[in-house]
Order: structure tokens, then sequence, then C-alpha cells
């Protein structure tokens, strides 16, 4: 069998006391004596591999082909295949014969090998955590750091450019915007782009207070109702806005050149086509074109 990672190797009488013995005094070896003409040997090892890899280095997987390696076969007197012996501190502390399931190999191995550490956290996904629970500085901090080590990445780029438009900084976002290069992100980039388009927009707009008193006064108000949703769009509260606007399409569709129905096209492409959102409201816009 070749190499497969720094943790999984084949050993030799050649290099079995560097690799196993001597590897033994810093991590334990888990070491398995297997053939090629032993079906249980071909079963266990994938398990035996995945064990290994799931310690991320606190524990070594060293593979004895006993065809080939018949004096350390008869050094540690294997009888029986697969024989699978764990050393430390240079000498073997315990082991099991024949195909065991995980759970068995895994209370071998307890008492001797550390938990492997914790993943470190991927900061984009950090970021994106953030973000997502509305925590906009946390997120920018986060994404400064990402940005400010050299990271080429479009996707932190793009949410940075969400949390300086949440700031207001209308500007800087755009710039932001303007320096994703990567053709990657075109579904991410363009959300973005929407957003900051009614951002924009709602800058110029009244106050949402003010339009919910108009409506209150009449609830005909195409313009105040285009408005409102304008400003629920800047604001991330998509299901009102689509509201808003798909009932102004039914009553008015001809509203300032169409532009409910520019609109409610523009939120589908802003949230994409999986969203729950588009699903319900392309099916109603649908309904009420047909």
């Amino acid at each position: 069998m070749s190499q497969d990672t720094p943790y999984i190797f084949d050993v030799s009488t050649a290099n079995f006391d560097q690799l196993v013995i001597q590897n033994s005094f810093h991590k334990p070896v888990l070491v398995d004596f297997w053939a090629d003409w032993c079906a249980p040997c071909k079963a266990l090892m994938p398990l035996l591999a995945q064990i290994t890899e799931g310690y991320r280095g606190e524990l070594l997987l060293a593979k004895v082909n006993c065809d080939l390696e018949p004096d350390i076969v008869a050094r540690f007197g294997i009888r029986s295949l697969p024989t699978v012996v764990l050393f430390k501190d240079g000498q073997p502390i315990d082991g099991f014969t024949g195909a065991q399931p995980e759970s068995a190999i895994r209370a071998i191995l307890e008492p001797h090998v550390q938990a492997p550490p914790p993943p470190a956290a991927d900061p984009l996904e950090s970021a994106q955590a953030l973000f997502a629970e509305g925590r906009i500085g946390d997120a920018e901090s986060l994404l400064k750091q990402l940005l400010s080590e050299g990271s080429e990445k479009p996707a932190a780029l793009i949410l940075y450019a969400r949390c300086l438009a949440e700031r207001g900084e209308l500007g800087e976002a755009e710039a932001a915007l303007n320096a994703v290069k990567s053709d990657e992100h075109k579904h991410a980039l363009a959300s973005a782009r929407a957003q900051l388009t009614f951002l924009r927009q709602a800058a110029d707009l009244p106050e949402v207070a003010s339009l919910k008193t108009r409506l209150a006064q009449n609830a005909e108000d195409d313009e105040a109702i285009y408005q409102l949703a304008v400003q629920q769009l800047a604001r991330q509260q998509y299901e009102p806005a689509l509201d808003g606007l798909l009932r102004l399409f039914i009553r008015n569709r001809s509203y300032a050149d169409g532009l409910p129905h520019k609109t409610l096209l523009q939120v589908f492409d802003l949230l994409g086509n999986e969203h729950p959102l588009v699903t319900l409201y392309r099916r109603k816009l649908y309904q009420a074109l047909y």
C-alpha cells in the first residue's frame, strides 16, 4: 500500500524502529498487520484510516504487509490477521485481532490518545454568521482583518460591502463591489448591488412612519405603497415588500411605467430562484399576469 497521508504510512523491517518505536514516544502509533489475501483486513483498513484522520495528527497508523515483512511478524508473534497493536512510549500497550466495530476500536484508543484540537473557525464563515445575526459591526471588523491580510476572497469583499451599506456608507460599499473581479459569485454580487440600489432609493424617500400614516388615511395611495415597499427592501423586510409590490401591480400595473413589476423582478434576482419567497411570489405574479 502507498502512503495515504502524513498520519498513515507503510512500514518495513528497515524503518519499523524509526517510524513505530521512536514515533510512539511522541504520539501513539497503531500498527495494522494485514495481507493481500485477507478479506477482513481489507474491510478493516478504511475504518482504521478514518479513525486516524479524525484524530488530526494525535494518532499515527503504520501498516505492515505481513507477506512482505516476515521478520516483523516473527518479532511480534503475529498468529492471525488482521491484528492491530497500539504502541506508546516504545511498547505495545493494547490491541485486538479480527475485524472489530468502530465503537470497540475507539474504546481501546480513548485512554491513550488525546482528543484532537478543535478545527480553526473559518473567519469568512464566522463573519457570515455574525452578519446573519445582525451583528454588522462585529462582522465588519472580522472582514477588515481578513482583507487586510491580503485575502482576495470575492465573497469576503461582497459581504464587507454589505456591512458598509448597512451602515449607510453607500459610496464605500459601491467601491468595494467594484473591486470584485471574479465571476464566481455573480449571484451574491448582483444581490449586493440590488440591496445598494434599494438603500440609495430609500435614502431619498419619506420615513416609514410617515408612509404608514399616509396609507392609514388612504389605502390606495400608490406612491406611498411603492415607497414603503422600497423602505422595507432597504431593511431586508422582503415578505411585506413583495406583498405590497404585488398588490400594487394587481391594482395598478401601469403605475410609474410598470415600476412594481420591474421591482418585483429585481427582488427575485436579489434573493435567487431557490428562495421560498421567490417561489411563492413568482407563482402569484404569474397568476396575476395570466
